[in-house]
């Protein structure tokens, strides 16, 4: 029994484990073994912006769009003002159309008033100064302006040529050619009746003796 006792006393005597130190060297080695995340290399740096290599493609697509409904706008406008331009032209007309039918219809009427005007300008030609007469006279010449008023209103205007004026078929009716020594050929000698028009319009040309 002693002698068993003696061997464990015997036994050479050593470091006795530390658990805690052990624990610890553990950790270091884990630590040494973990690898430590690799910073990013200049070329994949360099490659972040890949996904920005199909961004010019989106304004070029928005320069196109913007260059296709400015065509558009140009094609609509050019359109606009030629739809204005027709209205206008179709406006004129119809103004213009209006304005000869309105002519014709004054022309028209005028035809039975040009024999009234010629008697009323025949009366007033030796109108009396005096007396009763001039009185009435006065009343005829009254009536006379205020047809001539209302005629005026209407765009109705007289032709009445002046003496040694140049003969115009367009505007007057030679009634007979003379002789005169104070004109010449083709020249107005006298006004038998004044002639009307309205615009271009001749209603009556001016009834005229003509020098040959």
């Amino acid at each position: 029994m002693s002698r068993h006792k003696h061997s464990r006393h015997d036994e050479p005597a050593g470091p006795h484990p530390n658990p805690e130190a052990d624990e610890g060297a553990l950790w270091g080695q884990a630590a040494e073994a973990t690898p430590e995340p690799a910073a990013p290399s200049a070329g994949a740096a360099g490659e972040a912006p890949a996904a920005d290599e199909a961004a010019p493609a989106e304004p070029t697509e928005a320069a196109t769009e913007i260059e296709r409904l400015q065509g558009q706008a140009a094609e609509y406008l050019d359109g606009w003002q030629r739809a204005r331009a027709d209205f206008a032209n179709y406006k004129k007309r119809i103004e213009r159309e209006q304005e000869e039918s309105r002519a014709r219809v004054v022309a028209d009427v005028m035809q039975d008033f040009v024999a009234i005007l010629d008697d009323l300008e025949r009366a007033l030609q030796d109108r009396p100064a005096e007396g009763e007469a001039a009185s009435w006279a006065s009343g005829i010449d009254m009536i006379y302006r205020k047809l001539m008023s209302v005629l005026d209103a209407e765009g109705v205007r007289p032709i009445i040529p002046a003496e040694a004026e140049a003969f115009d078929p367009n505007v007057h009716e030679a009634v007979s050619h003379e002789a005169s020594p104070d004109h010449t050929a083709g020249q107005i000698i006298g006004v038998i009746h004044q002639g009307y028009r309205i615009g271009e319009r001749v209603i009556r040309p001016a009834l005229v003796r003509v020098a040959k």
